[in-house]
């Protein structure tokens, strides 16, 4: 059980689950990061959208409903901090920052420059720095600013979603579905194009970065590298590159068109009697991943590293590089992504291999009490976390919030980092590792994985194969193991779990002992001798985690019961499913999250066989009071949703 409790932790566990699950033996996220909440005077809701730290330690704050609040004294205990109006009248603030005694904001349709010229604690000059169009549709949400180096600003934009084709993103204007530059005096350049839902801006060593959520054309969440001229992957933004080649513009970033990608890639258009029919997920077909088509199009970025959906959350917010200087513990110059949909933050480690980044994720902390969209480090190195769940659903139990997660100072065994190597991965820790349970290779499970690249919303994990681990070493002062692994693929997601891995001084377990490695380029270099290295048998280490017994690639697989009155699956065989298929992204035992609990499931009386049927065609007018309709899952093979339903 105590296996049972870690893997929800990593996952984000929203509830207690009512099978009794022991206490661990190992600390958790919440022994090392406190949350603490942040008292809003009656009267303010606080749905926010950006927030950011001002230079003497106050915290501004801009909300969906468009004010600008400065929150003075919030670090105090035990007294409540000031809420002051600053801003007030604008239009779905989304981003916050500031710069030379001003505060900049993303409206739905400009970047506003707010002013105090009287220093009465209020913006009085509300100054339009750059105007974008609108065509008034509701998704046309705009995130940013974020400061380049230069002191230019980037916004991106969101796509529009259509009419009769209403699963479909469009551009109805320019530049929905891109990444603009703009400049202190108000020039603005297209830097790129391909975003989808861009809700996480950031820079992080003088680069900028971006975040996008799961969707149509986007198999999972993600981090992106984006630099002048990238196209990330989502074609609505194509429409208006002929725009970027116009005379009047001397950047000409983008040169990739709509008619170039879908020659290469089926859009399925596709109508019958006179409709359009949507794209459905399918069980099978040839979708080639979102890397096949970098040799037909140089323009295309694929992601610095991949969030896999319904782990590393639903949807990705934030990017925040930690610059606390090591106030915020051991993970100085690593950033952290915020996630609105599960509420809770993940972490991630960049490196850059042949002058492309990529790099490791991990989970962080959840349990926040809604969802998370905009974060900021204070003048102490604690994390003020803005939150808000309007229409948008979120797990937690408020629509909205102010939250700050504070380290205790205490040192959590966590992995630090995670290098691409010739022949596999390095691993280093906060703290030294048994030597007997590092060398283990019981230890170490790793398999790799990636998504389809095609017009239907999300995409199920494709291609996975198991990588054998073939060899250890470990570092003399512990602090670090190379693992050598067979079958590493360059641009797939490589996921490592190390659960028998344990603390030299206190045989503590990894707080997140998994870990996704978006291995864009195999690095060059010596490879590890393997007959140097520890091969012992799995019985080594007792503590180990039995490693899944996946049939080889081609094999028949043993044939699953499939029938409604299959017996009842026992909890550890269905969790594994459960986080395989996404399902906890939506649903916990007893809370209601995104969607319904499976205990309010369980009260419907369903069989087994309905309750296959709806995962594969859901019926949400059969859940008239939650906001996001369930997407259909066919790609869940029949035995999985039996075992599921039952």
């Amino acid at each position: 059980m105590r296996a049972i409790t870690k893997y929800l932790v990593g996952c984000a566990a929203l509830c207690l689950l009512p099978f009794g699950v022991q206490a661990q033996e190992s600390p958790k996220e919440e022994d090392f990061y406190k949350i603490v909440t942040i008292p809003v005077p009656e009267g303010i809701l606080l749905e926010v959208g950006g927030v950011t730290a001002l230079p003497n330690g106050d915290i501004g704050v801009s909300t969906r409903r468009g004010d600008v609040w400065i929150v003075r004294n919030p670090y105090a205990v035990g007294v409540y901090p000031t809420f002051t109006k600053f801003a007030s009248g604008l239009h779905e603030i989304l981003g916050l920052t500031y710069k030379d005694g001003s505060l900049y904001c993303a409206q739905r349709g400009e970047l506003t420059k707010l002013t105090d010229t009287n220093g009465d604690g209020r913006a009085d000059k509300y100054e339009t720095v750059y105007a974008w169009p609108l065509s008034g549709h509701y998704h046309e949400y705009s995130f940013g600013p974020k400061i380049m180096p230069d002191g230019s600003f980037m916004v991106t934009g969101n796509v529009a979603f259509g009419n009769e084709e209403w699963w479909r993103g469009e551009s109805r204007v320019p530049w929905r579905g891109w990444t603009m530059r703009i400049t202190p005096d108000g020039k603005m350049t297209p830097w790129a194009t391909g975003m989808r839902s861009p809700a996480g801006v950031g820079v992080v060593d003088g680069e900028f970065f971006y975040s996008d959520n799961q969707g149509d054309w986007m198999g999972s969440g993600g981090v992106w590298h984006v630099e002048k001229g990238d196209f990330t992957g989502h074609p609505a933004g194509l429409r208006w590159t002929r725009l970027t080649q116009s005379a009047e513009l001397t950047d000409k970033p983008v040169n990739l068109t709509t008619e170039q990608l879908y020659a290469k890639v089926d859009p399925r258009i596709v109508k019958e009697n006179g409709r359009f029919v949507k794209p459905e997920n399918r069980r099978e077909g040839n979708e080639a991943p979102l890397f096949a088509f970098k040799k037909d199009f140089p323009q295309l970025k694929t992601p610095a590293v991949w969030l896999p959906h319904g782990i590393l959350g639903i949807s990705n917010s934030e990017i925040l590089p930690d610059e606390t200087g090591g106030k915020f513990g051991p993970f100085a110059g690593q950033v952290f992504v915020g996630d609105q949909g599960q509420s809770k933050i993940m972490r991630v480690f960049l490196e850059k291999v042949n002058g492309q980044y990529q790099g490791a994720a991990w989970d962080f902390r959840s349990g926040f009490q809604s969802g998370v969209l905009r974060m900021a480090f204070g003048k102490d190195g604690s994390l003020f976390v803005g939150e808000t769940n309007r229409g948008w659903g979120s797990a937690g139990d408020a629509n909205q919030g102010l939250q700050r997660l504070v380290w205790n100072g205490k040192l959590p065994f966590e992995m630090k980092a995670v290098r691409a190597m010739p022949d596999g991965f390095e691993v280093e820790f906060t703290m030294p590792v048994d030597k007997a349970s590092a060398e283990d290779l019981a230890s170490y499970q790793v398999r790799s994985f990636t998504y389809k690249y095609y017009p239907v919303y999300g995409s199920p994990t494709i291609n996975e194969e198991r990588c054998t681990v073939r060899g250890v070493q470990v570092s003399d002062d512990g602090m670090k193991v190379r693992v050598a692994v067979d079958n590493l693929r360059e641009y797939y997601v490589h996921e490592l779990l190390l659960d028998g891995v344990r603390a030299r001084d206190n045989s503590w377990s990894l707080v997140h002992p998994t870990v996704y490695y978006t291995l864009n380029n195999i690095p060059a270099g010596e490879k590890m001798k393997i007959a140097e290295t520890v091969r012992k048998p799995a019985a080594a280490t007792p503590a180990a985690k039995t490693p899944v017994k996946t049939p080889a690639k081609g094999a028949a697989k043993p044939a699953a019961k499939a029938t409604a009155t299959a017996a009842v699956p026992t909890t550890e065989e269905i969790l594994p499913l459960l986080r395989k298929h996404t399902c906890l992204a939506c649903h916990a035992p007893e809370k209601r999250v995104v969607g319904p609990s499976y205990t309010d499931v369980a009260k419907r009386k369903y069989s087994n066989e309905k309750i296959v049927d709806l995962i594969y065609n859901p019926k949400p007018e059969n859940w008239p009071d939650y906001a996001t309709p369930m997407a259909p899952m066919p790609q869940v093979p029949r035995a999985d949703a039996l075992k599921i339903a039952a």
